[in-house]
């Protein structure tokens, strides 16, 4: 199953919808984060399973309710991708592979890797993805070159983890995805990465609705808080 979290991305939904290969997902999962435009009807009429929040709960909020859909509904692999349709979903063949040759529990995607593209990125976010990966190779000791890569496809046992606790209140915004990530490297599950294109669209002042300094410090605070301890 995969996840796509929405908030108001009529117009980008519909072709990210459409274009997740059928022959290896079976169901498509958007999660429509409190949108106020057509993103929930056109999902729908893309195909999509739609859950609907009545008002957005957070990025972390919409991808965890993803998330626990799929592990009740017993789907074997989980993966996340991008609502506004910034992924190429034909990755999925590639990570889903490398889970299954290699015996993996996670597998992230990483536009870093060799084979792996990045359209249209902008200086600044090329600067403030490569710095946080760093913290996050130094800080948990694993080779993770895409750490904010919201690409990833995992068992659903990664979901049982008691390590892992994604109803917490503080993961509500970005801080759930590196949580997930960070949880899982250091539960000792195995984790690798695939190369993947990220595009990011042109309409989109700096790649992103991340709001500045408040939302970059919601990505980064797990890296800190979890590695003092100060949050589990």
């Amino acid at each position: 199953m995969v996840t796509m979290p929405c908030w108001n991305e009529e117009g980008k939904v519909g072709p990210g919808v459409r274009a997740v290969p059928k022959s290896l997902v079976d169901t498509v999962c958007v999660v429509d984060n409190g949108s106020v435009d057509g993103t929930a009807q056109e999902a729908k009429d893309s195909g999509a399973l739609v859950i609907s929040h009545a008002k957005n709960l957070g990025a972390g909020g919409g991808i965890r309710t993803g998330l626990e859909y799929g592990r009740e509904n017993g789907y074997d692999l989980l993966a996340v991708l991008a609502g506004d349709n910034q992924d190429d979903p034909n990755d999925l063949f590639r990570a889903v592979d490398k889970l299954i040759d290699e015996n993996l529990d996670y597998v992230q995607g990483s536009r870093w890797l060799k084979e792996g593209k990045r359209e249209n990125m902008t200086i600044s976010r090329t600067a403030l993805t490569w710095i946080y990966s760093f913290l996050f190779r130094i800080l948990y000791r694993t080779k993770i070159t895409d750490a904010t890569n919201g690409f990833r496809v995992f068992r659903k046992e990664v979901l049982d983890n008691p390590k892992l606790n994604l109803w917490q209140d503080w993961l509500l915004q970005y801080e759930l995805e590196p949580y997930l990530l960070i949880q899982t490297c250091r539960s000792g599950y195995k984790v690798s990465e695939v190369p993947v294109t990220k595009r990011y669209h042109e309409d989109m002042k700096d790649n992103t609705k991340m709001v500045p300094f408040k939302s970059w410090w919601s990505i980064l605070r797990p890296l800190f808080l979890l590695s003092l301890r100060m949050k589990s």
